[in-house]
């Protein structure tokens, strides 16, 4: 099972294993926090994304509950920005979503993750795809490579319309993301459209975000349930 041989079904396992289990726990929809892992607790964007974790847990368990719509907060299990947003929808007494990846530095899924919902992944990209299949919004903080990747793919998804649902993403910290990725370089250079760099909406303030992204779901995503990839 761990030759070259069985790697089929080890990617298969982490497909249909995660299936299985959200199948289980009615987890349909999601609203996933990228940000990066280093991030120490207390933090100006660890605190920022979980009270934006927190209130949007809220805003969630206080849908109708005839129509079953419960956006779970959804991280990739580890310290720094992830921690801060399973915190925050665990304050708000909210299930919430951790996908592991197993890595030397982030040995175990960190304590505020519903148990349930807890899972562990060795493949990159069979994580990814359970983290954009999901989600209905995503919130993207300060981060490294890993959450450059996680920003980009889902770009990515969105430009070349492979992912059909409408995907609201917000770029929280306007200045580390302005001095990090210069859209209007790539607008400049013709390497994408100008109407791309509008994919994004750019905030350091919980409170926008907040607003815009529950305007967002109630707008595109409550009577739509499932993924929509």
């Amino acid at each position: 099972m761990h030759g070259k041989e069985a790697r089929a079904l080890r990617i298969l396992a982490e497909y249909l294993e995660p299936k299985s289990r959200l199948d289980a726990e009615g987890v349909e929809d999601t609203i996933v926090f990228f940000g990066s892992a280093r991030l120490a607790r207390g933090s100006a964007w660890y605190e920022a994304a979980r009270s934006l974790s927190f209130r949007l847990t809220q805003w969630s368990k206080g849908l109708d509950p005839a129509a079953q719509r419960r956006f779970l907060v959804c991280t990739g299990g580890g310290p720094g920005i992830m921690e801060a947003a399973n915190r925050g929808a665990s304050e708000a007494h909210g299930r919430n979503v951790g996908l592991k990846i197993s890595l030397p530095r982030e040995e175990s899924i960190n304590a505020h993750v519903t148990r349930e919902l807890a899972f562990h992944f060795h493949y990159f990209f069979m994580r990814k795809f359970w983290l954009a299949y999901m989600a209905k919004a995503v919130i993207v903080f300060p981060g490294g490579f890993g959450t450059l990747d996680e920003l980009f793919e889902v770009l990515t998804l969105v430009q070349t319309k492979r992912m059909t649902k409408p995907m609201p993403i917000v770029l929280f910290g306007t200045e580390y993301w302005r001095e990090v990725i210069n859209f209007d370089a790539l607008v400049r250079h013709g390497t994408i459209d100008a109407a791309d760099v509008n994919l994004v909406r750019r905030t350091d303030s919980v409170d926008e975000a907040y607003d815009w992204l529950i305007r967002q779901l109630a707008e595109q995503a409550l009577g739509k349930p499932g993924a929509m990839l």
